[in-house]
């Protein structure tokens, strides 16, 4: 396994917490001022980063290279032990031995995205004009600045064409957004739970969370770092507001109903009396531990302007006009946040552009994170879906 690093103790403080932004755990691609990033709102960023893991082992023809793309609030460490929670890598249920993305057999990259807080530039890094933290003064960024920034990196690596990019919510819109702009770049996609385009509610929903960002006093206008705090607690409301609607209204049932949490009898007060009201409250805690509350008003603004179709006239089938690369689309039933109607219509655009591509919607009543979950009938056609394009790659077989 390659691009791992060692593991530190859990007990890790706030100084080294915010050491992961500048001088993350795992590696990292520099790029100087003669290597600017372009971006969408016209600013040249740089110098700036890019923070990734790797697994596996690039084969000699370069051929088996897969670039996952995380979501919102994930990072670089897809398979490994998260270097400030200590936890396991967010998607270990797809990557990892014996599953669907073998490390045994592909060459898997994962970046932070630039805008995170995990070790790629954002507003949480240090502004190298003026010595201190970037704060609001960086600027906005899009869906398709990350992907350049991802080009610019899987170019450091000498890589050519991707084998498969993958990537689940803000991850499948940084998929399709490869597909789009580098068509020739990309042998196959797996987009998963996600859509061309934000819908009103998803940017309602995220308005409601950087109003709550905003509104923590700590906050101090994008400026905390300057003061030595943090809008825990803006933070923390945003992040529980979002995390309901990753869920699905029967799985809230089945996990928690109207339990009490440790009593029996209401308390008449507005402590936590329901489990369902601990594990929000729990939710929101430990995200605060390890994400910036900056790189969430960032991140969750680039979703906001993401729109493919925009680009091409508002014809969603011009974007992909002539591309040869292979799509596997998957949805889920109980998914409300990206429901599958946004992935019939993305499928609808790929059947109108000519392009190869295969549908699936899962049931399942886990909501928008199932994608995250064990769900054996998603891992089941993910492995044939990869497997079957790399039989038309040319690739061998890891036993083969």
């Amino acid at each position: 396994m390659v691009g791992v690093q060692s593991i530190p103790s859990p007990a890790i403080t706030a100084d080294e917490r915010s050491h992961e932004v500048d001088h993350p755990s795992s590696q990292v691609a520099q790029f100087g001022i003669e290597q600017p990033l372009r971006l969408d709102c016209g600013v040249d960023l740089s110098p700036f980063q890019i923070a990734y893991q790797t697994y596996g082992v690039l084969n000699a023809d370069r051929s088996n290279a897969v670039l996952i793309c995380h979501a919102l609030t994930g990072d670089q460490h897809v398979a490994n032990v998260h270097p400030v929670t200590a936890k396991p890598g967010w998607w270990e249920t797809l990557v990892g031995p014996g599953r669907p993305l073998d490390p045994q057999h592909y060459f898997i990259i994962c970046s932070n995205v630039i805008g995170g807080c995990m070790g790629s530039t954002g507003p949480a890094s240090i502004n190298p004009a003026t010595g201190k933290v970037w704060g609001l003064d960086f600027p906005v960024i899009t869906i398709p600045d990350m992907v350049r920034a991802q080009a610019m990196l899987i170019d450091r690596l000498g890589i050519d064409t991707l084998f498969a990019v993958v990537g689940g919510s803000m991850g499948g819109m940084q998929v399709l957004q490869w597909t789009a702009a580098y068509p020739g770049r990309v042998f196959s996609a797996l987009a998963i739970a996600c859509s061309t385009r934000h819908s009103a509610q998803n940017i309602a929903f995220h308005e409601l969370g950087r109003q709550a960002v905003m509104a923590d006093p700590d906050w101090h206008s994008g400026g905390y770092a300057d003061h030595g705090i943090h809008p825990h607690r803006g933070l923390a409301v945003a992040r529980m507001a979002a995390h309901i609607t990753y869920l699905s209204d029967a799985a809230l049932h089945r996990k928690f109903g109207r339990r009490m949490q440790d009593r029996e009898l209401p308390t008449f007060s507005f402590d936590a009396d329901f489990q369902v009201e601990s594990y929000l409250r729990y939710q929101g805690s430990s995200f605060v531990e390890r994400f910036d509350a900056n790189s969430y008003l960032y991140l969750t603004r680039a979703m906001d302007y993401f729109d493919i179709a925009a680009d091409h006239g508002g014809v969603l089938a011009k974007a992909f006009a002539g591309i040869q690369t292979r799509f596997c689309v998957v949805s889920f039933t109980s998914d409300w946040l990206f429901p599958t109607s946004e992935s019939r219509a993305l499928v609808h655009a790929l059947n109108a552009s000519s392009a190869r591509v295969s549908f699936a919607e899962i049931e399942t009543d886990r909501g928008h994170d199932a994608f995250l979950l064990d769900v054996p009938e998603f891992f089941d056609i993910s492995r044939a879906f990869l497997q079957s394009a790399g039989k038309a790659r040319g690739l061998k077989d890891k036993d083969g």
